[in-house]
């Protein structure tokens, strides 16, 4: 059972499917097939296979693949005490073989068949015999014919790949299948001419299992996906009878779902994508988000796709500087355009607008391309790298973009649940905590397991708290105003890529970390018809407001931590309107352009144009199994932003 937060509202009955049965209802041939198959010397041995025991721990010391080996006794033992199930050791066997000794000393034979045949996995979702009869034939175990036990008695090898097998699984089913008979031939259950005269059974067509709704299919699989990574096997997860509780907050969860729903347009087309991630910074648990519709995609828009992150990037690179000796009064160069070494052409800002020497301030409140290229040269790219990926973005994921003058500048593709990750250790004092979905397992003995994340401390207290205000001048009055929550402190930060393929809000208070991202499947411009084209600081700011205001409701109000004096007075209004601020990411690869200069256009000064026609939805076919979306980083990516005051996007008319 899967449950949220709470411990006590369900989330999901995950697979379990258990109706425990008496011995002598299970047919004496049902009964043999299962000691041929698992265990000949059943009734004759003390609980454990010495030699096949030995076999494993051979294998796990000379580093082979773990074999098998388990008597039925020991599988028991291995079931009734999941953690054993876990360790994949030499340890774990030795436990095992002792535990089982003294159940074959305690109990009788009989009794430990019937306990085991009552618990064990056969796959589609069923515990124990009597369920594996009903999943499988449609019948009670009772009226299994020889070959349908002997198939059930085959599956215990490979619940999985036996459940449904086809092609190759199926002709592997049969194998395995034949060999269960010819072993109840050897044993004495059948003769061989009854062996002979066996036909493979068809299993029925396996049920269509309860489909959950709406985001709860999205929240099983990040279940699931996380226990997986912990040790736990499909088995252990539908056959153990675990209670597993998540991190996901029910009320959250459907706050995220109506901030996206009730900002977006009607008219929204369906290929534009929304994603939303909500962390708490204090112990890295996720608890909402928006993953977009399960019934169109199988793949989320929160965990799965992958998007260029633009200016939401920035605050790692400010955040690598301030902890390495920089302060907030720091300047940098906002001259347009850059002329950087690494780069064969100079790197403009969008608009070809010039700051000058620029402090670090004022350079993130107006989202200034140049300067923090010229950051990144000054504080070391390698070090802008280490500090997002201390904040949780995976390394393989900046691998490629970590050596060109525009990483800072966000042209690595990053989801939703990483960035709101990675901004969570700005909220908590500059300490990462993992993020994760996972905040207990309880096995059917009662023994509780607690998930405990890596934390570390990825930047100074100081840096963190500097950098953190920065970003709440974005907020106030820069490219973000339309995030403000009038009741607290908000920091946060937009993000916009090239031609609006990727538009982002990351922002927090102390409580929750929070990102919003979209984009088009497409990897096209997001634009929505009467809206036009879509900038970090329009919708996805306003849904992120949406979300925290609800999110946010009832709870007290936490200040940020203060920051240093860097000892300048700045009048941080946002420029004036008929100069938005624009800016632009050159190609991470200039030297495969085919132009002398970078192309770049100007963005709209106040209401963008419709530049999309309005989309026939009708005409959009699902697309189950579409892969998640991962942007690539050939194209260049720009961050074109806007100050869109409180009301962020507009209809054009």
């Amino acid at each position: 059972m899967i449950y949220y937060r709470d411990g006590k509202t369900v989330l999901a009955r995950q697979g379990v499917d258990r109706k425990v049965v008496e011995l002598a209802k299970v047919p004496l041939h049902v009964r043999q097939a299962v000691i041929a198959a698992e265990n000949r010397s059943f009734y004759e041995d003390a609980g454990v296979s010495l030699k096949g025991t030995g076999r494993a721990v051979w294998s796990t010391v000379t580093g082979q693949q773990l074999q098998g080996g388990s008597t039925i006794t020991q599988q028991l033992v291995r079931n009734y005490y999941s953690g054993l199930s876990q360790e994949r050791s030499v340890t774990r066997k030795f436990k095992e073989i002792l535990i089982a000794m003294k159940v074959d000393q305690s109990k009788s034979k009989d009794w430990v068949l019937e306990q085991y045949l009552n618990t064990i996995y056969f796959g589609r979702g069923a515990n124990g015999v009597q369920s594996a009869a009903r999943a499988y034939f449609g019948k009670d175990v009772g009226e299994l014919t020889v070959s349908e036990g002997a198939y059930l008695a085959a599956v215990i090898q490979q619940p999985s790949r036996f459940a449904d097998p086809k092609g190759a699984d199926l002709a592997a089913a049969e194998k395995r299948w034949r060999s269960v008979i010819n072993a109840m031939a050897q044993t004495g259950a059948l003769t061989p001419q009854q062996a002979a005269a066996e036909k493979f059974p068809t299993p029925a067509a396996p049920k269509k299992p309860f489909e959950l709704k709406g985001q709860a299919r999205y929240m099983l699989r990040q279940v699931t996906d996380e226990l997986n990574r912990r040790g736990y096997s499909d088995e252990d997860i539908n056959g153990g009878g675990l209670k597993i509780v998540s991190t996901f907050d029910k009320k959250l969860m459907a706050a995220a779902e109506r901030a996206v729903k009730d900002v977006l347009p009607d008219n929204t087309p369906e290929k534009v994508r929304t994603g939303l991630a909500a962390v708490d910074p204090k112990t890295g648990e996720v608890v909402a988000f928006y993953g977009g519709d399960p019934e169109r995609y199988d793949y989320d828009n929160a965990f799965s796709a992958e998007v260029m992150a633009g200016s939401t990037f920035k605050p790692y690179t400010l955040a690598a500087a301030l902890n390495n000796g920089f302060d907030l009064s720091t300047r940098v160069d906002g001259n347009s355009p850059l002329r950087v070494a690494s780069a064969e052409e100079p790197i403009p800002n969008d608009s070809g607008r010039s700051y000058g020497q620029i402090d670090l301030v004022r350079a993130t409140q107006n989202s200034v391309n140049t300067a923090f290229v010229d950051l990144g040269q000054k504080v070391g790219l390698d070090k802008v790298a280490e500090i997002a990926e201390a904040a949780g973005i995976p390394a393989d994921q900046l691998e490629q973009q970590k050596t060109v003058a525009s990483f800072p500048l966000g042209v690595s593709s990053i989801s939703a649940v990483q960035n709101a990750s990675g901004f969570s250790t700005f909220a908590n004092k500059g300490v990462h905590v993992e993020a994760h979905v996972l905040k207990s397992v309880t096995d059917g003995t009662g023994r509780k397991v607690v998930v405990n994340p890596v934390s570390k401390q990825v930047v100074s207290e100081q840096a963190a708290a500097d950098t953190t205000y920065a970003m709440q001048q974005v907020v106030k009055y820069g490219t973000g105003t339309a995030a403000r929550l009038y009741d607290r402190p908000v920091a946060g930060k937009t993000g916009t890529t090239d031609d609006s393929k990727s538009v982002w809000f990351n922002g927090f208070t102390p409580q929750l970390a929070v990102a919003v991202a979209m984009f088009r499947d497409d990897n096209k411009t997001v634009t929505i018809p009467g809206y036009g084209t879509q900038f970090g600081g329009s919708l996805p700011a306003q849904i992120w407001r949406a979300f925290m205001t609800e999110a946010m409701a009832g709870k007290p109000v936490e200040e940020f931590p203060e920051p240093s004096d860097y000892g300048y007075s700045y009048d941080y209004s946002v420029p004036d309107r008929d100069v938005p601020e624009q800016e632009y990411t050159p190609p991470v690869n200039p030297e495969f352009s085919g132009t002398a200069e970078p192309e770049f256009s100007e963005s709209p000064v106040t209401d963008p144009p419709v530049t999309e026609a309005p989309e026939d939805r009708q005409d959009e076919q699902p697309e189950q199994t579409a892969p998640p979306v991962t942007q690539q980083p050939e194209q260049p990516s720009t961050d074109t932003e806007p100050s869109t005051g409180d009301n962020g996007a507009r209809p054009t008319g």
